[in-house]
C-alpha cells in the first residue's frame, strides 16, 4: 500500500482521535498549554523530537501517540512513543523516566497501548484510542492499593474452600497485571456463585467499577442476575441494594414462574457515557452486546434467540473495567468464534473466561488459566457425586444393520413425512454411523429402553423413587426424528403414561419451561432431548443419564456428563448417578483418554466457493485454494443428482465434475484465463452452491431382532473401571490382607463377641477410604451380579471375600437368624416383644445396636428410651445386647 504517514494520520488515525472526543490541534509555540485541554496536539516538541501527538488534559500530558503509515506494524515502534515521553519537561509525572502515564503506537487501523505507570504493566492492542475522561479516570486508580485492600473484602460466609481458592488466585493474577484469565471449574462446583463473590470485593476495594457479565442465552442471563439477588454482603444487604444491577430485557420464558424477581434494564447513557462514579454490574448475552457494538447484520447467524429489541450504539472501549464470560468454552463455529472475540476485543478491560471445559481456542484467547477445579477434586471432596457405567451391547449400534433381499421395510420422504412400503430386491448394509440417519430399527430401540427400565425397577426398589432419566438422542429431524421415536417407545415401555415420557429440544413449545418442569416437579420422569439439555442446565437430582447420541466433542460430551455430577435438592442422599453408554462402554473409553484440555477448534465453516474462486483469480494463497476448491468440486460431484450432471454440461463435458476436479490443476497451467472464465461465470458459481441433489430417503426396519446385554462396571477412585467378578477379586484380596490394618475386620473373623456400632462404623468409613472405592453400595450391586444375590450384608461380604464357604445373606437373614439363635424357647410379654420388633426393626437397617441408639433414635425415644426399655427387661437388657450383636456378627 502506497499511502505515506501524513494521509494515514489525516485519513484514519485524526478520524479515530475525534470519536474518542479529543480535539486534534497543530502545536503552536508560545500558546499556554491550558489552551490545550482535551486536545491531541500535533508534533509536540520534546527533548528527544518531536511527538507525533501529545494528549493533553487537566494540565498535563497524560499521553504520546506514534504514528505510522497504515503498511507498517506499529506494535515494535511504542519505544518511539517512551523515547518522546522521556524527553517531556515540565510534567508531574516520571515513571522511572518516563514522564507521562500512558503511550500509543498505532497505524490508523491497528492500536498498542503501554500504560508506563508500572513495571508489570503488558503494552496490548486496544480496539480504539482512550477518551479523555477514560484518562483521567486511570490515572486516579492505584491497582496496587486497590488490590491490597481486595485482600481484605471477606468472603461470604457461603462460600466453599475451593471457591475462595478461585477468588484469591484471581485477585493475585490481576495484582500481577494479568489482563486475560480463564477460571475453570467443575459443572456444578458454582461458578457464578464464586464470581458474584468475587464481583463483590473487587468493587468494595475499587478494582472493578463498572462490570459486565456475559452470558449466551437469555435464561443464563436470567439465572445470574438473580444469583446477584440473593447474594449476601457482609454488611448484611443483598448484592443489589448495594450496587446497581442490571439487565437487559427477557422473554416471559426466559423467568421462572415459580421465583420472580425484579428486572432492572440498563439505561443507554450508562453504555454510550461511562461515568467515573458509576458503579454497576450488566448481564447481557453475548449475542445482544455484539449488536450493541457491531449492529444486526454482526450478530450469531444460528441463534436461536433473537433481540428484536437490540440497537447498535457508539460505545467505548472503557465502558467496563472487568467483564466476565461465562461459558467461554461453547463450541462456536470459526465465523461466530470471530464475532465472540470481536465482542470481548472491543473493551479495553480484565477478562476473565468460566469454563467446565478448558479448550485450546478458549486458552488460547484468555491466556492464563489461573484456577482450576476438576470434577474428580469436587467428588473426591464431597461436592459432586460420581457415576457408575452401564455398558449396554447393542448388535445394531455396534454393528449396524444389514437386510436381506425380499425383506420389507417403511421407506419415510424426510420432506412430507410420507410412508411407503418397498420390498427389497437386495441385500442393504448400513454401518453404526447411519443408525437413525438413514435407518432405523424399532426392535433395538424397544431393548435398549427395556434394558435401562430393568436397573430403574431396581433402582426404585432400593430407593424408593423412580431415577430422574434424561436420554439423549441422535436427532430432532422432523418426520425421522430418534427423539419422537424414543419418547413413544420410552411411553410404552414404562408405561406410565404419557406425562411420565417427554421430549425437551428446540422444537418444543416454551422449552425453557419444560426444562424447569422436568428439574422441580416429580413429572416428566424420563426426557428425551438431543442437546438442549447438555449445557446450563441446573437438573440436582438427575440420576440417569443414557447415551443413545455418538459424541465425539469432549467440551460436549463433559457437558452433558455435567447434568448429573450434582448433589441431589429433593433426594439428599443421591450418592451418584448412572450413565448408560448404549456403544457397549466405547463413547466413555474415548473420552477416558482424552487430555485435559481438548485441542477441538471452533466448528468449521465452509469457505465460499465465490470467495474461493476470487482468491485463485487474485493470487491470494492461489494453491491453497485450488487444493480447496477441488475438495469442494469432488463432493459436489457425490451428492449432485442426475438433473445437475445434466445442467453442468453447459460449463463442463459431460457434466463429470469429477473429471474437471482432477484436471483443474493442469487446466489452469495450460489456461488460466480460459478455465477461470468457466470459473467465474456467475450462473456456473449458482449451480454449485445450488446444484439438484438427489430425494433423501429413511428407512423403517421391522424386521432386525437386535440382541442386547448391558453389564454393570465397578469404577474405582482413579476412574479405573471392573467387571463385578473383578471387583470382588480385589476385595478379597483386600480382606485377606487387611485384617491387621482394620480391626472391625478382625473381629469379624476372629472376636465377634467385639462387634459394636463403632466397630461397624470402622469397617465402612475404612472400606469406603480406599482406592478401590469398597462402598457397600459397589459390593452389593457387584455380589448380586456375580452371585444372583440381592442386598448381601456388608458382615456376609467381608467373612465371604475372606472364607468362600461362608453364606452370603441379606440383612434380614441375619437379623432372624440371631434373633433365633438368642432368644429360641424363651417366652416375653406382650411389651417386651414390642421392644423386641423395634430392636429387630433398627438391626435390620444397621447391624448393630448400643445402649445411646435408645436415646437418639426416635422409634426408641418415643417409647420411653433406655430407662424404659431396660426395666421391660428387668434391668438386663445390656446382657441382651450384647448377645444379639455378637450372635450378628458370628
Amino acid at each position: 500500500m502506497s499511502e505515506n504517514e501524513y494521509l494515514t494520520r489525516k485519513s484514519r488515525i485524526d478520524p479515530k482521535l475525534r470519536a474518542a472526543g479529543w480535539d486534534v490541534v497543530p502545536y503552536r509555540e508560545g500558546r499556554s498549554l491550558s489552551a490545550y485541554d482535551r486536545c491531541s496536539i500535533e508534533e509536540y516538541p520534546t527533548e528527544n523530537g518531536p511527538a507525533d501527538y501529545a494528549l493533553y488534559v487537566n494540565g498535563a500530558i497524560l499521553g504520546i501517540i506514534e504514528a505510522k503509515k497504515v503498511s507498517l506494524g506499529p506494535q515494535s515502534v511504542l519505544v518511539q512513543a517512551e523515547r518522546y515521553a522521556r524527553g517531556i519537561t515540565d510534567t508531574p509525572f516520571n515513571f522511572d523516566g518516563i514522564r507521562v502515564p500512558f503511550l500509543y503506537a498505532t497505524n490508523g487501523e491497528v492500536i498498542w497501548y503501554h500504560d508506563a505507570r508500572h513495571p508489570l504493566n503488558r503494552s496490548r492492542e486496544i480496539a480504539a484510542f482512550h477518551s479523555p475522561d477514560a484518562l483521567l479516570d486511570r490515572l486516579q486508580a492505584d491497582l496496587d492499593r486497590e488490590c491490597s485492600q481486595f485482600f481484605t473484602v471477606p468472603d461470604n460466609p457461603r462460600m466453599r474452600p475451593y471457591q475462595r481458592e478461585a477468588c484469591n488466585a484471581i485477585g493475585n493474577a490481576i495484582a500481577q497485571r494479568q489482563r486475560e484469565m480463564l477460571v475453570a471449574m467443575a459443572t456444578g462446583t458454582g461458578k457464578t456463585f464464586t464470581m458474584v463473590n468475587l464481583i463483590y470485593r473487587l468493587m468494595k476495594a475499587g478494582a472493578a467499577k463498572r462490570v459486565l457479565f456475559l452470558v449466551d442465552r437469555r435464561a443464563l442471563a436470567a439465572q445470574a442476575v438473580r444469583a446477584f439477588a440473593s447474594f449476601d454482603t457482609e454488611q448484611g444487604l443483598k448484592f443489589d441494594k448495594t450496587y446497581e444491577v442490571y439487565s437487559q430485557q427477557f422473554q416471559r420464558g426466559d423467568l421462572d414462574d415459580d421465583d420472580p424477581f425484579d428486572v432492572t434494564v440498563l439505561p443507554n447513557t450508562y453504555l454510550t457515557d461511562p461515568r467515573p462514579g458509576h458503579a454497576f454490574v450488566y448481564v447481557s448475552t453475548i449475542q445482544r452486546m455484539t449488536i450493541n457494538l457491531f449492529g444486526k447484520a454482526a450478530a450469531f447467524p444460528c441463534t436461536e434467540e433473537v433481540e428484536e429489541d437490540a440497537e447498535k450504539m457508539d460505545i467505548p472501549i472503557h465502558a467496563f473495567d472487568l467483564i466476565i464470560a461465562d461459558e467461554c468454552h461453547r463450541g462456536y463455529t470459526a465465523q461466530e468464534m470471530s464475532i465472540w472475540r470481536n465482542t470481548l476485543d472491543h473493551f479495553d478491560a480484565i477478562k476473565i473466561g468460566l469454563t467446565a471445559t478448558p479448550a485450546a481456542h478458549t486458552m488460547a484467547y484468555f491466556r492464563h488459566k489461573v484456577y482450576e477445579y476438576p470434577y474428580e477434586r469436587a467428588v473426591r471432596e464431597g461436592y459432586l457425586v460420581d457415576y457408575d457405567l452401564v455398558t449396554i451391547e447393542s448388535g445394531v449400534w455396534m454393528q449396524g444393520i444389514f437386510l436381506k433381499e425380499g425383506e420389507a421395510v417403511d421407506v419415510v420422504d424426510p420432506e412430507t413425512g410420507e410412508k411407503t412400503l418397498d420390498i427389497l430386491e437386495d441385500e442393504r448394509e448400513y454401518s453404526s454411523e447411519q443408525i437413525e440417519r438413514s435407518i432405523t430399527s424399532i426392535d433395538s430401540n424397544h431393548k435398549i429402553l427395556e434394558e435401562i427400565k430393568r436397573y430403574a425397577d431396581e433402582h426404585e426398589r432400593q430407593y424408593g423413587r423412580f431415577p430422574k432419566t434424561l436420554i439423549f438422542a441422535v436427532q430432532d429431524i422432523p418426520h425421522i426424528s430418534h427423539a419422537d421415536q424414543l419418547v413413544d417407545a420410552a411411553r410404552e415401555v414404562f408405561g406410565r403414561g404419557d406425562a411420565f415420557v417427554q421430549k425437551i429440544t428446540g422444537k418444543v413449545d416454551r422449552p425453557l419451561q419444560r426444562i424447569r418442569e422436568f428439574r422441580n416437579r416429580k413429572l416428566p420422569g424420563v426426557v428425551v432431548s438431543v442437546d438442549l439439555l447438555s449445557t446450563g442446565v441446573d437438573i440436582p437430582d438427575l440420576e440417569y443419564i443414557v447415551f443413545l447420541r455418538p459424541v465425539k466433542s469432549r467440551i460436549l460430551f463433559e457437558q452433558m456428563m455435567g447434568r448429573g455430577t450434582r448433589k441431589g435438592e429433593h433426594y439428599p442422599d443421591k450418592s451418584h448417578f448412572t450413565v448408560f453408554d448404549c456403544f457397549g462402554g466405547t463413547l466413555i473409553e474415548y473420552f477416558r483418554q482424552a487430555t485435559g484440555i481438548t485441542a477441538e477448534p471452533p466448528q468449521r465453516e465452509a469457505k465460499p466457493i465465490a470467495k474461493i474462486i476470487d482468491d485463485i483469480w487474485n493470487n491470494r494463497d492461489r494453491a491453497y485454494n485450488i487444493r480447496v476448491l477441488v475438495k469442494h468440486l469432488n463432493r459436489i460431484d457425490k451428492e449432485m443428482s442426475g438433473e445437475a450432471r445434466d445442467l453442468f454440461r453447459k460449463f463442463v463435458d459431460r457434466g463429470d465434475l469429477k473429471q474437471f476436479a482432477v484436471s483443474l490443476q493442469r487446466r489452469l497451467e495450460e489456461d488460466f484465463t480460459g478455465t477461470m472464465e468457466i470459473l467465474r461465470d456467475p450462473d456456473f458459481q449458482n449451480l454449485l452452491v445450488n446444484y439438484p441433489r438427489p430425494p433423501r430417503t429413511f428407512l423403517i426396519d421391522y424386521h432386525t431382532q437386535d440382541e442386547v446385554t448391558s453389564t454393570w462396571v465397578v469404577r474405582d477412585s482413579a476412574g479405573h473401571e471392573y467387571k463385578p467378578a473383578d471387583y470382588l477379586t480385589l476385595f478379597a484380596r483386600f480382606v485377606q490382607e487387611n485384617p491387621d490394618k482394620i480391626e472391625a475386620i478382625q473381629i469379624l473373623l476372629d472376636r465377634p463377641q467385639e462387634w459394636s456400632t463403632d466397630a461397624l462404623a470402622e469397617l465402612k468409613q475404612k472400606l469406603t477410604a480406599t482406592p478401590q472405592r469398597f462402598t457397600v453400595e459397589n459390593l452389593q450391586r457387584a455380589h448380586q451380579v456375580h452371585y444372583q444375590k440381592a442386598l448381601v450384608d456388608i458382615i456376609s461380604m467381608v467373612k465371604h471375600a475372606a472364607r468362600e464357604d461362608e453364606e452370603l445373606l441379606t440383612a434380614e437373614e441375619r437379623i432372624d437368624r440371631a434373633f433365633a439363635t438368642i432368644l429360641d424357647g424363651k417366652t416375653f410379654t406382650a411389651e417386651q416383644t414390642a421392644w423386641l420388633d423395634r430392636i429387630r426393626a433398627h438391626l435390620i437397617q444397621n447391624l448393630s445396636i448400643n445402649e445411646e441408639d435408645f436415646e437418639i433414635i426416635p422409634v426408641f425415644a418415643d417409647h420411653g428410651g433406655w430407662g424404659r426399655a431396660n426395666r421391660v427387661f428387668g434391668n438386663r437388657l445390656s446382657r441382651l445386647l450384647q448377645e444379639l450383636n455378637e450372635a450378628i456378627a458370628a
